[in-house]
């Protein structure tokens, strides 16, 4: 069964059953006048809603800032209180690079951890910082799980994990199988079985 064409009529169903690149999303958006900026879940959160209710909405429980703290210009000390309205400028990443060394870098995990713990100070940051550095260092080899995004590059990573004899070409041609049929668009062993189809 082809994929379905992504218009107003699809059915929320199929919607959630496929794989749609972020192009897709977007103009899908633009020709409904829904809101398309922001990133892929975000858009997908929006279309969800209109296809459920019909109702165009421009944002997905955004939650409201109350701070005023301005993270580009203020100075920053270990004492600085972490803000609903923390954002990684320049200012920041030289605090980080002052106190931590210039190994310092914005990782994923620090920046969800930010997020999630205003209230605290810039001191437990550092701290926090340099417990994920060394829990990076000691499983090297280890490879971060992605974020929900990013399901391409996950799908790539695990296929070639489980097969190290075939090539990023064979890793590609799988996905583009995989990502037109509808369900889940991990990997699977039995994916392998996709081309003899």
């Amino acid at each position: 069964m082809p994929r379905p064409a992504l218009t107003e009529k699809i059915s929320l169903q199929d919607f959630k059953n496929y794989y749609w690149l972020k192009e897709e999303l977007v103009h899908f958006c633009k020709k409904l006048r829904i809101n398309s900026s922001g990133g892929k879940i975000e858009i997908t959160k929006r279309i969800v809603v209109f296809l459920s209710t019909g109702k165009i909405v421009s944002k997905i429980s955004s939650k409201k800032t109350y701070s005023k703290f301005d993270w580009n210009k203020q100075v920053l000390s270990l004492r600085t209180i972490i803000t609903d309205n923390y954002k990684n400028t320049e200012n920041v990443r030289r605090f980080f690079e002052k106190q931590i060394g210039p190994h310092f870098y914005f990782t994923t995990q620090f920046m969800q951890w930010m997020k999630k713990n205003v209230g605290k100070n810039l001191k437990e940051a550092v701290v926090q910082w340099n417990k994920l550095y060394e829990l990076k260092k000691s499983t090297k080899n280890k490879k971060n799980k992605l974020d929900p995004q990013f399901e391409y590059n996950q799908y790539v990573r695990d296929f070639l994990q489980d097969n190290p004899n075939l090539k990023i070409k064979d890793a590609i041609s799988y996905w583009k199988i995989k990502r037109s049929l509808p369900g889940s668009r991990k990997y699977e062993k039995n994916d392998l079985l996709l081309l003899k189809r």
